[in-house]
């Protein structure tokens, strides 16, 4: 789905994107304005990317940036003031700091999800999208259980909507192919660097969604949601040691340690049935040619 575009119709006239500088909501940002949403406003609490984000867009008339927190339900109100559609993107996403801060994590992603509901009903917000991942099902670290905990809010903000409040949904996916911190960018810096990659757990499987297809299913749930849906796609999955193959790292200098980090999983799940070690298993081949393309 390289170069995948969003629906013409049913974005919205205005959306903010929270945590906009991260790597979905700046793709997420470049694919609504190519689909002609006449606002984009970009809330994040991280000045230099921002700085960053005004240069890629640099005379793009249609975008907005805020900064601020998604702590602060204050701020949240004055960035959505005039917006129909919010993607809340933002939150505290890496494992290991929920399991040594997680009060932190409860912060952003738990209250802060709560800001987001409240500022929305306070300003008539027309739909609001929030993004989850498959850490949310059946949790066994302070992150997914922080985004289970989200998942929960936001759904249950339906039934105090009234006849004219904001409509909420979900979607659940997993780690975005080359994001940012994810295994892929980690292991070709490693590799270009000749430094050694570890890989903890070779028989790990994770589910493979590439960034098009996350802004995809974002817009889909947009345009066609009623309110109380949680969304997860049908995704293939790949097993670390076959994506280590894929991207040379088995020629070279490694090591695999056979143990999770805390907080890890062997095998993701996006709901009942829907495990990334029972999905369709992408081949070495297939990661190689998917690889191309991030």
């Amino acid at each position: 789905m390289k170069n995948a575009n969003l629906p013409g119709v049913g974005l919205g006239n205005s959306v903010l994107i929270t945590g906009g500088t991260g790597f979905f909501g700046r793709g997420f940002a470049r694919r609504l304005l190519n689909a002609g949403v006449p606002r984009v406003c970009i809330y994040s609490r991280d000045e230099f990317k921002q700085h960053q984000m005004r240069q890629e867009f640099a005379g793009e008339d249609r975008i907005r940036f805020f900064i601020g927190d998604v702590r602060d339900v204050d701020r949240l109100r004055r960035a959505m003031d005039g917006c129909d559609v919010v993607v809340h993107a933002a939150a505290l996403k890496r494992v290991e700091v929920g399991e040594y801060d997680s009060g932190e994590m409860v912060k952003t992603n738990v209250l802060g999800a709560m800001n987001v509901i409240e500022a929305a009903q306070d300003c008539c917000v027309d739909k609001v999208v929030a993004l989850s991942t498959d850490k949310a099902f059946e949790p066994v670290d302070a992150y997914g259980a922080s985004k289970l905990l989200a998942e929960k809010l936001f759904l249950a903000a339906n039934n105090a909507r009234g006849a004219h409040g904001p409509r909420f949904a979900v979607t659940r996916y997993g780690n975005v192919a080359g994001s940012t911190g994810s295994v892929i960018p980690i292991w070709r810096e490693q590799l270009s660097q000749q430094r050694m990659v570890t890989i903890r757990e070779g028989e790990a499987t994770r589910f493979w969604m590439t960034l098009d297809e996350a802004c995809q299913l974002v817009g889909a749930t947009i345009a066609t949601m009623r309110g109380g849906e949680l969304v997860t796609p049908d995704l293939p999955a790949y097993r670390l040691y076959d994506l280590a193959n894929a991207m040379g790292v088995a020629a070279g200098p490694f090591t695999i340690r056979n143990e999770l980090g805390a907080g890890e999983k062997l095998h993701e799940g996006m709901g009942p049935g829907k495990s990334s070690d029972k999905a369709r298993r992408m081949s070495v081949d297939e990661l190689r040619e998917a690889l191309s393309h991030v």
